[in-house]
């Protein structure tokens, strides 16, 4: 479906957050290992995964973790599977994926309902430097 180079995952991302944009922001510094690229949901590639995946984003709409190998993840458990990935300490966060997800989401959905009125809105989607632009999809 997403031709992504080997070894990395997309995050899917709400493109006019910002609290989602600093995430983004976050995850890029402490990726020391490259493994992640990223798109906004409102781009084209964001729309063909929440298409192919049937995706309600009503329900889903600020963060999926994909890759062509494991497919989709969604709220917390996307967040705390991409904090694995960002070396120690912010790794000891995956230890949450303990905690029955039901629970997880309950928190993120409640975080993710008030994210535009804590944290603001954009007009429009990020638009990456120069040098972050190779880690965007378009």
């Amino acid at each position: 479906m997403i031709n992504l180079p080997k070894h990395k995952q997309l995050i899917l991302f709400d493109g006019v957050c910002n609290l989602c944009d600093g995430s983004v922001k976050y995850v890029i510094k402490h990726d020391k290992d490259n493994r992640f690229m990223f798109a906004a949901l409102q781009s084209e590639i964001g729309k063909k995964i929440i298409k192919a995946y049937n995706i309600d984003t009503e329900k889903t709409d600020s963060i999926l973790l994909y890759s062509p190998e494991k497919g989709i993840s969604y709220k917390s458990t996307a967040a705390l599977k991409v904090a694995l990935k960002l070396g120690f300490p912010r790794n000891l966060m995956g230890a949450f994926l303990i905690v029955p997800a039901f629970i997880r989401n309950a928190v993120y959905d409640f975080i993710a309902k008030n994210r535009y009125k804590w944290y603001g809105k954009k007009d429009n989607c990020m638009i990456p430097t120069p040098e972050l632009k190779a880690k965007f999809l378009d």
